[in-house]
Protein backbone atom coordinates (compact mmCIF):
# COMPACT_ATOMS: atom_id res chain seq x y z
CA UNK A 1 0.00 0.00 0.00
CA UNK A 2 1.14 3.28 -0.71
CA UNK A 3 2.37 5.69 1.96
CA UNK A 4 0.07 8.36 2.66
CA UNK A 5 0.21 11.64 1.54
CA UNK A 6 1.95 14.44 3.86
CA UNK A 7 3.20 17.32 1.97
CA UNK A 8 2.10 19.58 -0.29
CA UNK A 9 4.14 22.48 -2.55
CA UNK A 10 2.74 25.62 -2.39
CA UNK A 11 1.59 25.99 -6.12
CA UNK A 12 -0.17 22.22 -5.94
CA UNK A 13 -3.62 22.43 -7.85
CA UNK A 14 -4.92 19.55 -5.75
CA UNK A 15 -3.38 21.56 -1.95
CA UNK A 16 -6.09 20.62 0.70
CA UNK A 17 -7.97 22.57 2.38
CA UNK A 18 -7.24 24.79 5.77
CA UNK A 19 -7.77 21.75 7.92
CA UNK A 20 -4.99 19.66 6.61
CA UNK A 21 -2.49 22.68 5.46
CA UNK A 22 -3.13 25.09 8.39
CA UNK A 23 -3.64 28.70 8.24
CA UNK A 24 -0.67 29.63 7.16
CA UNK A 25 0.08 26.82 3.91
CA UNK A 26 -3.27 27.80 2.54
CA UNK A 27 -2.65 31.38 2.62
CA UNK A 28 0.59 30.89 1.27
CA UNK A 29 -0.63 28.44 -0.96
CA UNK A 30 -3.92 30.97 -2.08
CA UNK A 31 -1.17 33.75 -2.78
CA UNK A 32 0.96 31.67 -4.80
CA UNK A 33 -1.69 31.04 -6.58
CA UNK A 34 -3.21 34.95 -7.23
CA UNK A 35 0.93 35.32 -8.44
CA UNK A 36 1.27 37.34 -4.96
CA UNK A 37 5.34 37.38 -4.42
CA UNK A 38 5.67 34.60 -2.25
CA UNK A 39 8.97 32.35 -1.34
CA UNK A 40 8.74 28.55 -2.80
CA UNK A 41 8.21 26.12 -0.58
CA UNK A 42 5.58 23.22 0.65
CA UNK A 43 3.67 22.11 3.51
CA UNK A 44 3.08 19.11 5.58
CA UNK A 45 0.27 18.56 6.30
CA UNK A 46 -1.75 18.26 10.19
CA UNK A 47 -2.22 14.57 9.43
CA UNK A 48 1.54 14.06 10.02
CA UNK A 49 1.72 15.86 12.81
CA UNK A 50 -1.27 14.44 14.34
CA UNK A 51 0.27 10.63 13.22
CA UNK A 52 3.75 11.89 14.58
CA UNK A 53 2.11 12.89 18.27
CA UNK A 54 -0.08 9.27 18.27
CA UNK A 55 3.06 7.17 17.86
CA UNK A 56 5.62 9.19 18.44
CA UNK A 57 7.47 8.07 15.56
CA UNK A 58 8.35 9.52 12.00
CA UNK A 59 5.12 8.57 9.77
CA UNK A 60 6.13 5.82 7.29
CA UNK A 61 6.77 8.03 4.25
CA UNK A 62 7.25 11.56 5.32
CA UNK A 63 10.97 11.79 5.54
CA UNK A 64 10.95 10.49 1.59
CA UNK A 65 8.24 13.31 0.33
CA UNK A 66 10.03 15.76 2.14
CA UNK A 67 12.85 14.83 0.53
CA UNK A 68 11.90 14.75 -2.90
CA UNK A 69 10.05 18.44 -2.31
CA UNK A 70 13.53 19.79 -0.85
CA UNK A 71 15.24 18.26 -4.52
CA UNK A 72 12.39 20.27 -6.82
CA UNK A 73 13.11 23.25 -4.26
CA UNK A 74 16.69 23.24 -5.25
CA UNK A 75 15.79 22.44 -8.69
CA UNK A 76 13.64 25.76 -8.85
CA UNK A 77 16.49 27.78 -6.70
CA UNK A 78 19.69 26.23 -8.48
CA UNK A 79 20.78 26.32 -5.42
CA UNK A 80 21.54 23.06 -3.09
CA UNK A 81 20.25 22.24 0.08
CA UNK A 82 23.56 21.65 2.41
CA UNK A 83 25.63 23.08 -0.15
CA UNK A 84 28.87 24.20 1.25
CA UNK A 85 29.23 27.13 -1.70
CA UNK A 86 25.79 28.23 -2.22
CA UNK A 87 23.50 27.18 -0.15
CA UNK A 88 19.66 26.68 0.16
CA UNK A 89 18.29 27.99 3.21
CA UNK A 90 14.86 27.25 4.36
CA UNK A 91 12.68 28.40 7.57
CA UNK A 92 10.49 26.00 9.26
CA UNK A 93 7.32 27.50 10.68
CA UNK A 94 3.99 25.96 12.37
CA UNK A 95 0.53 26.77 11.22
CA UNK A 96 -2.75 25.21 12.48
CA UNK A 97 -5.84 25.20 10.98
CA UNK A 98 -6.92 27.30 13.52
CA UNK A 99 -5.04 31.12 13.90
CA UNK A 100 -2.92 31.13 17.46
CA UNK A 101 -0.30 33.77 17.56
CA UNK A 102 2.86 33.22 18.80
CA UNK A 103 1.83 30.48 20.86
CA UNK A 104 3.83 28.02 18.44
CA UNK A 105 7.33 27.68 17.16
CA UNK A 106 9.62 29.07 14.00
CA UNK A 107 13.53 28.05 12.75
CA UNK A 108 14.75 30.42 10.25
CA UNK A 109 18.18 30.50 8.51
CA UNK A 110 17.93 26.58 8.55
CA UNK A 111 20.63 24.94 6.05
CA UNK A 112 23.67 26.79 7.59
CA UNK A 113 26.78 24.69 9.46
CA UNK A 114 30.12 26.50 9.62
CA UNK A 115 31.25 25.95 5.65
CA UNK A 116 27.75 26.93 4.34
CA UNK A 117 28.50 30.14 6.67
CA UNK A 118 31.54 30.45 4.54
CA UNK A 119 30.42 30.28 1.68
CA UNK A 120 27.49 32.43 1.67
CA UNK A 121 30.62 34.94 2.59
CA UNK A 122 31.62 34.41 -0.57
CA UNK A 123 28.67 34.49 -2.66
CA UNK A 124 27.23 37.11 -1.58
CA UNK A 125 30.06 39.24 -0.64
CA UNK A 126 28.22 39.94 2.82
CA UNK A 127 30.34 38.52 5.49
CA UNK A 128 27.90 40.29 8.57
CA UNK A 129 24.51 39.19 6.76
CA UNK A 130 26.34 35.90 6.90
CA UNK A 131 27.40 35.74 10.08
CA UNK A 132 24.22 37.58 11.63
CA UNK A 133 22.19 34.77 10.14
CA UNK A 134 24.27 31.96 11.25
CA UNK A 135 24.15 33.19 15.00
CA UNK A 136 20.30 33.58 14.64
CA UNK A 137 20.07 29.45 13.25
CA UNK A 138 22.04 28.66 16.77
CA UNK A 139 19.90 30.56 18.77
CA UNK A 140 16.34 29.36 17.12
CA UNK A 141 17.64 26.34 16.48
CA UNK A 142 18.67 25.49 20.47
CA UNK A 143 15.69 27.08 22.21
CA UNK A 144 12.81 25.53 20.01
CA UNK A 145 14.57 21.65 19.12
CA UNK A 146 16.48 21.32 22.35
CA UNK A 147 15.19 23.71 25.05
CA UNK A 148 18.05 25.60 25.61
CA UNK A 149 17.01 28.81 27.67
CA UNK A 150 16.78 31.58 25.31
CA UNK A 151 18.09 34.32 28.03
CA UNK A 152 21.03 32.48 28.33
CA UNK A 153 22.19 33.38 23.96
CA UNK A 154 20.34 37.07 25.25
CA UNK A 155 22.56 37.81 27.79
CA UNK A 156 25.45 36.69 26.24
CA UNK A 157 24.14 39.32 23.19
CA UNK A 158 23.87 41.65 25.96
CA UNK A 159 27.12 41.36 26.90
CA UNK A 160 28.59 41.52 23.59
CA UNK A 161 27.05 44.87 22.58
CA UNK A 162 28.02 46.34 25.96
CA UNK A 163 31.69 45.22 25.44
CA UNK A 164 31.81 47.21 22.40
CA UNK A 165 29.76 50.25 22.92
CA UNK A 166 27.14 48.46 20.19
CA UNK A 167 23.94 50.16 21.07
CA UNK A 168 21.65 48.07 18.03
CA UNK A 169 22.11 44.46 17.11
CA UNK A 170 23.00 46.05 13.76
CA UNK A 171 26.37 48.10 14.97
CA UNK A 172 27.80 44.65 15.39
CA UNK A 173 30.71 43.82 13.10
CA UNK A 174 31.23 40.75 11.12
CA UNK A 175 34.41 40.17 13.55
CA UNK A 176 31.63 40.60 16.81
CA UNK A 177 29.65 38.04 15.07
CA UNK A 178 31.87 35.55 14.75
CA UNK A 179 33.02 35.78 18.09
CA UNK A 180 29.63 35.71 18.89
CA UNK A 181 28.79 32.32 17.30
CA UNK A 182 31.61 30.98 19.37
CA UNK A 183 30.00 31.85 22.13
CA UNK A 184 27.01 31.06 20.70
CA UNK A 185 28.06 27.24 20.13
CA UNK A 186 29.62 27.26 23.29
CA UNK A 187 26.10 27.66 24.86
CA UNK A 188 24.42 24.87 22.81
CA UNK A 189 27.21 22.44 23.56
CA UNK A 190 27.06 22.97 27.50
CA UNK A 191 23.22 22.73 27.64
CA UNK A 192 23.29 19.52 24.97
CA UNK A 193 26.60 17.72 25.54
CA UNK A 194 26.79 17.79 21.58
CA UNK A 195 28.09 20.32 18.91
CA UNK A 196 25.86 22.02 17.06
CA UNK A 197 24.94 19.90 14.10
CA UNK A 198 26.30 20.40 10.91
CA UNK A 199 24.25 18.25 8.42
CA UNK A 200 21.63 20.54 6.68
CA UNK A 201 19.28 17.20 6.51
CA UNK A 202 19.65 16.67 10.11
CA UNK A 203 18.72 20.56 10.89
CA UNK A 204 15.28 19.96 9.15
CA UNK A 205 14.59 16.82 10.19
CA UNK A 206 14.73 17.68 13.67
CA UNK A 207 13.21 20.88 13.09
CA UNK A 208 10.10 19.49 11.62
CA UNK A 209 10.03 17.26 14.68
CA UNK A 210 10.14 19.73 17.22
CA UNK A 211 7.50 22.01 15.58
CA UNK A 212 5.17 18.81 15.75
CA UNK A 213 5.54 18.95 18.83
CA UNK A 214 5.56 22.96 20.06
CA UNK A 215 1.74 21.68 19.25
CA UNK A 216 1.93 20.27 22.93
CA UNK A 217 3.46 23.00 24.31
CA UNK A 218 2.40 24.16 27.68
CA UNK A 219 1.56 27.88 26.29
CA UNK A 220 0.21 26.63 23.38
CA UNK A 221 -1.86 24.16 25.67
CA UNK A 222 -3.13 26.89 27.57
CA UNK A 223 -4.17 29.25 24.78
CA UNK A 224 -6.15 26.29 23.28
CA UNK A 225 -8.29 25.80 26.72
CA UNK A 226 -8.29 29.67 26.75
CA UNK A 227 -10.22 30.08 23.02
CA UNK A 228 -11.84 26.81 22.77
CA UNK A 229 -9.70 25.22 20.15
CA UNK A 230 -10.00 21.65 20.32
CA UNK A 231 -6.50 19.67 21.03
CA UNK A 232 -6.52 17.26 18.18
CA UNK A 233 -6.10 19.51 15.43
CA UNK A 234 -2.20 19.64 15.11
CA UNK A 235 -0.44 22.24 13.09
CA UNK A 236 0.41 22.15 9.96
CA UNK A 237 4.56 22.63 9.05
CA UNK A 238 5.69 24.78 6.23
CA UNK A 239 9.24 24.40 4.91
CA UNK A 240 9.94 27.93 2.35
CA UNK A 241 12.93 29.40 0.51
CA UNK A 242 14.78 31.65 2.91
CA UNK A 243 14.30 35.33 1.90
CA UNK A 244 16.74 37.88 3.79
CA UNK A 245 15.68 41.32 5.46
CA UNK A 246 18.72 41.19 7.17
CA UNK A 247 21.21 42.36 3.89
CA UNK A 248 21.44 45.78 4.60
CA UNK A 249 19.61 48.47 3.83
CA UNK A 250 17.81 47.65 1.13
CA UNK A 251 16.27 45.06 2.73
CA UNK A 252 13.95 44.62 5.86
CA UNK A 253 11.01 42.82 7.41
CA UNK A 254 7.58 43.99 9.01
CA UNK A 255 3.57 43.55 9.02
CA UNK A 256 1.16 45.28 8.15
CA UNK A 257 -2.98 45.79 8.60
CA UNK A 258 -5.04 46.47 5.03
CA UNK A 259 -6.19 48.76 7.10
CA UNK A 260 -6.87 50.41 10.78
CA UNK A 261 -7.88 47.65 12.70
CA UNK A 262 -10.13 50.17 15.10
CA UNK A 263 -11.73 52.36 12.68
CA UNK A 264 -12.10 50.43 9.95
CA UNK A 265 -10.73 53.36 7.48
CA UNK A 266 -8.64 52.26 4.39
CA UNK A 267 -5.13 53.28 4.66
CA UNK A 268 -1.32 52.45 5.71
CA UNK A 269 -1.48 50.59 9.07
CA UNK A 270 1.73 48.67 10.21
CA UNK A 271 5.40 49.07 11.02
CA UNK A 272 8.96 47.64 9.42
CA UNK A 273 12.31 47.56 10.35
CA UNK A 274 15.60 47.97 8.39
CA UNK A 275 17.89 45.18 8.03
CA UNK A 276 16.42 42.69 10.16
CA UNK A 277 14.76 39.51 10.24
CA UNK A 278 11.06 38.78 11.21
CA UNK A 279 11.57 38.10 15.12
CA UNK A 280 12.96 41.02 15.37
CA UNK A 281 9.93 43.07 14.98
CA UNK A 282 7.92 40.71 16.96
CA UNK A 283 10.26 40.84 19.81
CA UNK A 284 10.60 44.23 20.71
CA UNK A 285 14.57 44.21 20.75
CA UNK A 286 14.78 47.53 18.41
CA UNK A 287 12.28 49.97 18.02
CA UNK A 288 9.55 49.52 14.61
CA UNK A 289 9.26 52.55 11.77
CA UNK A 290 5.91 53.35 10.97
CA UNK A 291 4.66 51.48 7.26
CA UNK A 292 4.88 55.27 5.45
CA UNK A 293 8.61 55.57 6.17
CA UNK A 294 9.20 52.85 3.60
CA UNK A 295 8.13 55.12 0.89
CA UNK A 296 11.04 57.31 1.55
CA UNK A 297 13.43 54.21 2.06
CA UNK A 298 12.57 51.31 -0.62
CA UNK A 299 9.90 53.16 -2.87
CA UNK A 300 9.58 50.14 -5.33
CA UNK A 301 8.92 47.67 -2.54
CA UNK A 302 6.78 50.30 -1.16
CA UNK A 303 4.78 50.27 -4.15
CA UNK A 304 4.48 46.83 -4.93
CA UNK A 305 3.19 46.22 -1.26
CA UNK A 306 0.10 48.78 -2.00
CA UNK A 307 -1.03 46.84 -4.94
CA UNK A 308 -0.63 42.97 -3.06
CA UNK A 309 -2.22 44.79 -0.17
CA UNK A 310 -5.22 45.81 -2.70
CA UNK A 311 -5.36 42.46 -4.29
CA UNK A 312 -5.44 40.48 -1.05
CA UNK A 313 -8.44 42.40 0.39
CA UNK A 314 -10.15 42.07 -2.54
CA UNK A 315 -9.31 38.78 -3.01
CA UNK A 316 -10.73 37.93 0.81
CA UNK A 317 -13.42 40.31 0.94
CA UNK A 318 -12.01 40.81 4.53
CA UNK A 319 -8.77 42.98 6.57
CA UNK A 320 -6.15 41.13 5.87
CA UNK A 321 -3.12 40.84 8.54
CA UNK A 322 0.12 40.79 6.54
CA UNK A 323 3.30 39.75 7.30
CA UNK A 324 6.18 40.62 4.72
CA UNK A 325 10.36 40.39 3.97
CA UNK A 326 12.22 42.48 1.71
CA UNK A 327 15.05 41.17 0.11
CA UNK A 328 17.39 44.06 -2.06
CA UNK A 329 14.85 46.17 -2.89
CA UNK A 330 12.14 42.63 -3.92
CA UNK A 331 8.90 42.16 -1.76
CA UNK A 332 8.30 38.57 -0.28
CA UNK A 333 4.83 38.04 1.39
CA UNK A 334 5.41 35.17 4.05
CA UNK A 335 1.33 35.45 5.12
CA UNK A 336 -1.63 36.96 5.03
CA UNK A 337 -4.73 36.04 7.68
CA UNK A 338 -7.83 37.79 8.44
CA UNK A 339 -7.45 40.43 10.68
CA UNK A 340 -8.60 40.87 14.61
CA UNK A 341 -10.94 44.19 15.08
CA UNK A 342 -11.21 45.73 17.83
CA UNK A 343 -15.30 45.10 19.49
CA UNK A 344 -15.75 48.88 18.61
Amino acid sequence: MAPRRYVFDFDDPEGGGRDLLGGKGVGLAEMTQLGVPVPAGFTITTDACRDWLRAKEVPAGLDDQVDAHIRALEERTGKRFGDPDDPLLVSVRSGAAVSMPGMMDTILNLGLTDVAADGLTRTTGNERFARDSYRRLIQMFGEVVDGIDGHRFESTLADMKSSRGASQDTDLTADDLVELIDRYKRIYRDETGSDFPQDAREQLRRAIRAVFDSWTNPRAQVYRRAHDIPDDLGTAVNVVQMVFGNKGDTSGTGVCFTRDPSTGEAGLYGEFLVNAQGEDVVAGIRTPEPLERLRDLIPEAFEQLLDTMRCLEAHYKDMQDIEFTIEDGRLYLLQTRTAKRTAA
